[in-house]
Parts: structure tokens; C-alpha cells; sequence
């Protein structure tokens, strides 16, 4: 989608008249607030998307009174990409950023990011916590804030058996120094494995998160005495591995009641070469090493897994409580849009697989919510197919906020009148992306079906992966090659988007660096 017209920093945007300071300043006051809630590796297991497991009270009661898309998907499975697709509006095909150690400024210097762009209509930018990835050689973006972000803690220990120590992921995620000439990936292999779980009896605030949500409720009542409106994005660890999470909220859950994975192979038919083994999940303990296809983890470290999980989320719920419940006793919440958005889905075991960094359901699958002025009917779920993409130009909407000319074009589509009406439609699919060596796997995800197009760069050679999402929910059968005709009717889809960026776009602009 092009970038509309914008009426920039010295318009109005409803006239696009030229305005002095003052007037301009008095326009933005009465353009809503915005809180942009950020929750890592935060798939919809959710009590109000459906999850009965799951114990989300504050996360419901948001979805209550606003619109949740419960059909919505991350536009790639990878914490940092997808981050820029959010604040961008760009899809990964569309800036070639697939991967860590691929910065917002070296592949697009003039881009305007989502709290740019209302920076530029007059609102005053803060983050807090998590909202750019920060790590595996990945950066923030300063110029994207009024002021300095406030960073905390991703991976963290404070139970005496485990803190103290210098950790793989916490070398990777800059939590300990890491010698400045060394490669910060081979650094991080030499160090020791974190625990991938601990259950301390402690405050809510003894970890980030709490810490996090504190210091953003107190900011909301300092925010709401300013003469700007705000645009403050609040971001979220948990339930992100480490399952670091309060002994409190382990307890909600009998462990024994958690649903287990019940298809844990790769589907039938499927390329070995999309699934995953091992990764993310390997540099904690204590899970197995090297693993190889068909070594799998013992039932009681699965199960220790997903409660962990299941406690994360509800530690985090509690968090965006407090958060919420400072945006309403400050008197806030009527003129402040709330977006909930969780980075990417998250493997619990299904088809083996943990964590995220494929292109099937559990890991691009992600719970979104917009409520306050302007995002419909209090506790609507439309069954509209949402992209992360499709919160840039949304917000922009219900704000007012016009793109200014030279804003990179906008990949994802105005939600609106989806907002207005849940039963309209404007866009019958979801699209996602993901690479692996040489290859990128496109996907379009419909009503019932999703299609995965891995293409062979070097050759061009394609193999298909497809499945029916209503007859097969857990992808368990590669449907392709049986289905001829529906395969090419997908295909057509992706014939219709953009020619994705190559996936060896890093490699060539390093290469180029060093020339």
C-alpha cells in the first residue's frame, strides 16, 4: 500500500494548512493518547482468544473493551525483524531485514518509524523496556524517541543458584560486557548455559517486568500533566525464556492440567529442512544438547516447559494490569488508544519444535487488541486476518496522524473499517515470511488454508508446503502435491506480492563493506 499524504510538522492533519507552533501544539493536544503494549514471544494463549488454560485477567479485560484480532500473524517469526515490521509498517521481504545483526539505519537510513511519524504530528515519544530488539548484534533506534529509551533486563536471575553467572543468552541479549573485537555470537558459545527456568519467592518487581510496569504507570501521571499528547510504548520480557516468573505464578497452575504437545514430528511430506532443531532453547539447562531428529525431551522437562510458559504469561498479565490500571486511575483510558501486540508466536513441542523461527502456525500466530477511541465495539473479534504491518497505518488513522511525503511505502493496510465494521473484509489473507540458508519461504495464510513457498534462491527451484487449516489444525499432512489446483490458486497470491528482497542481502552488503 503507498504511503498517503502526510500533513507533517508544520500542517495540521486535518487541513494541511500551514499553522504556527502554538496552534500546531493545540491541535496534537486534542489528538488521542497512545500505549503501545509490547509482549515478547506472547502467542494468543489467552483466556479471551480462546486459551481456557490460560489465567489472563488484565490482558481479558482489555480485550473487553476494545477489538481483538484473533486471526493475526507476525509478518516473520524472529524478535528483531519483526519489531522493525512493526515500526516501519515494512514486511521483511520488503527491507530484506530477516535476521539479528540487521539495523533499522543500514537498510533504511530515511525511514520513519511509527513514533516518528506521531513525533512529527506532535506527540512526545517514550519507550520502556523491550520495544526495540537490543542484542545479537541488533540495535535500538534513538532517533525514534523524544527522550533516551529506558532499557532493563531480557534475560535475568536473581535465585542465588543461578544469578552471578555469565550466560550464553545473556551475553547475546548485552546483558554482561562482551570484549569489544570479539564476534559477539562465537563469545557467547564459550560461556556457560542459564537456567531455563527458577521460581523464586519474590516480589513482582525483583525481575524487569515489574520493574518495567512500575516505572511506565508512574510516567503515565507525569505524561498526563504535559502539554503534548503521547505516544508511550511499553515493552515486555516474559514469557520470553528464561521462565524467570514470581513463585505466585507458578502456582496458578497445575502442571498436570497443561495440554502436552500431541504431534511432535514434522508434517508428513513436509521439506526437513523447515522444521527446527535445537537453537534458542538448547542454550538453557536443562535441555539436551545436540540434538539430533527424534531425540526428544523427556515428558517432565515438556511439561516443566509449557508452565513455565503458562506462568510467564500470567506474571506479564499482571504486569500490563498495573499499567492499565494507572492509565485509569490517572483518568486516561478515554482518550488514550490501547494497542496490545505480541512479537511472534512461540512452539510449545508441537511438531517437535520450540520456541519460534519457523513459518507454521504456533510460531507466527500472535494475539492483537486495540480499544479506546476509535477501535469499535467493546469486545468485537472480527475474523479479518491481520499482519503486524497493519498497526502502523491503523494507528496513524485513529489518531490523525497523515505520513509526511518521502515516508517509505507502507506494506501493511488500514484496519479501520474493520474497527467500524467487524464483518467487513480487506484482505483475504495473511502473509509471512521466513528464510533459511539459501532459501526464503513465503506463506500465505487465508480463512483455511496456509501455502509456504520456500524458494531456492541460487536455482530458483520451489517446493510447496500446504495445509488445511481447518481439516488439519496442527499441520500434521503436507497436502501440496495432492492438491494441484488450490496450490496454484494460492501461488497466484504470492505471485501478487512484492518480489521479496534476497536473503543473502546481508551477506552481499557486508561483503561490499569490507571491498
Amino acid at each position: 500500500m503507498a504511503a498517503p499524504a502526510m500533513a507533517g510538522g508544520a500542517q495540521t492533519a486535518t487541513t494541511g494548512a500551514s499553522v504556527p507552533a502554538p496552534a500546531r501544539q493545540a491541535v496534537a493536544a486534542k489528538r488521542p493518547n497512545v500505549l503501545l503494549i509490547l509482549v515478547d514471544d506472547l502467542k494468543p494463549s489467552l483466556r479471551s482468544f480462546g486459551d481456557a488454560h490460560a489465567i489472563s485477567p488484565n490482558i481479558d479485560r482489555l480485550a473487553a473493551r476494545g477489538t481483538r484480532f484473533e486471526r493475526a500473524y507476525a509478518n516473520q517469526a524472529v524478535c528483531a525483524p519483526s519489531r522493525i515490521n512493526l515500526m516501519t509498517g515494512r514486511r521483511s521481504t520488503s527491507t530484506g531485514i530477516y535476521n539479528f545483526g540487521q539495523n533499522l539505519r543500514d537498510y533504511m537510513p530515511d525511514a520513519v518509524t511509527l513514533p516518528q511519524a506521531f513525533m512529527r504530528a506532535g506527540y512526545r515519544a517514550e519507550s520502556y523496556g523491550k520495544v526495540f530488539h537490543i542484542g545479537h548484534g541488533t540495535t535500538g533506534d534513538p532517533q525514534s524517541w523524544s527522550a533516551p529509551a529506558v532499557k532493563d533486563h531480557v534475560i535475568e536471575y536473581v535465585d542465588p543458584a543461578n544469578a552471578g553467572k555469565s550466560t550464553r543468552e545473556e551475553a547475546l541479549f548485552n546483558e554482561i560486557t562482551v570484549p569489544e573485537e570479539a564476534d559477539v555470537f562465537k563469545f557467547a558459545a564459550t560461556l556457560a548455559r542459564g537456567a531455563a527456568w527458577e521460581d523464586p519467592d519474590v516480589a513482582d518487581d525483583a525481575y524487569a517486568d515489574g520493574r518495567i510496569a512500575m516505572r511506565a504507570s508512574k510516567r503515565l501521571a507525569e505524561l498526563k500533566t504535559g502539554q503534548q499528547p503521547f505516544f508511550l510504548a511499553v515493552g515486555f520480557a516474559r514469557p520470553h525464556l528464561p521462565f524467570s516468573v514470581p513463585k505466585k505464578y507458578w502456582e496458578m497452575y497445575d502442571p498436570a492440567r497443561l495440554p502436552m504437545p500431541e504431534f511432535e514430528q514434522l508434517p508428513d511430506g513436509a521439506p526437513a529442512f523447515a522444521g527446527k532443531m535445537g537453537g534458542e532453547i538448547a542454550a538453557y539447562t536443562p535441555v539436551p544438547e545436540g540434538q539430533v531428529p527424534g531425540k526428544r525431551f523427556s515428558d517432565a522437562l515438556k511439561r516443566k516447559l509449557i508452565h513455565g510458559y503458562y506462568a510467564g504469561v500470567s506474571y506479564v498479565d499482571a504486569q500490563i494490569g498495573k499499567v492499565l490500571d494507572a492509565l485509569e486511575r490517572e483518568g486516561l483510558a478515554e482518550d488514550t488508544i490501547v494497542v496490545l501486540w505480541g512479537d511472534h508466536g512461540y512452539h510449545l513441542g508441537d511438531h517437535g519444535i520450540w520456541t519460534k523461527h519457523t513459518n507454521y502456525e504456533q510460531a507466527v500466530h500472535l494475539p492483537i487488541i486495540f480499544a479506546g477511541p476509535g477501535t469499535g465495539k467493546a469486545g468485537s473479534a472480527p475474523r479479518q486476518l491481520a499482519e503486524t504491518v497493519d498497526i502502523y497505518p491503523t494507528l496513524a488513522q485513529l489518531a490523525g496522524v497523515k505520513l509526511a511525503p518521502g515516508t517509505q511505502p507502507i506494506d501493511g493496510a488500514d484496519l479501520t473499517p474493520v474497527l467500524r465494521d467487524p464483518g467487513r473484509q480487506i484482505r483475504p489473507y495473511a502473509y509471512h515470511a521466513f528464510n533459511r540458508p539459501g532459501r526464503i519461504g513465503q506463506a500465505i495464510r487465508t480463512d483455511r488454508y496456509r501455502l509456504i513457498r520456500w524458494t531456492q534462491e541460487a536455482s530458483g527451484q520451489r517446493v510447496y508446503e500446504l495445509y488445511d487449516m481447518t481439516a488439519d489444525p496442527g499441520e500434521t499432512k503436507n497436502i501440496a502435491d495432492a492438491q494441484p489446483k488450490l496450490r496454484a490458486k494460492l501461488d497466484a497470491m504470492l505471485d501478487a506480492q512484492p518480489k521479496p528482497a534476497s536473503v543473502n542481502l546481508k551477506a552481499q552488503r557486508d561483503a561490499a563493506a569490507r571491498d
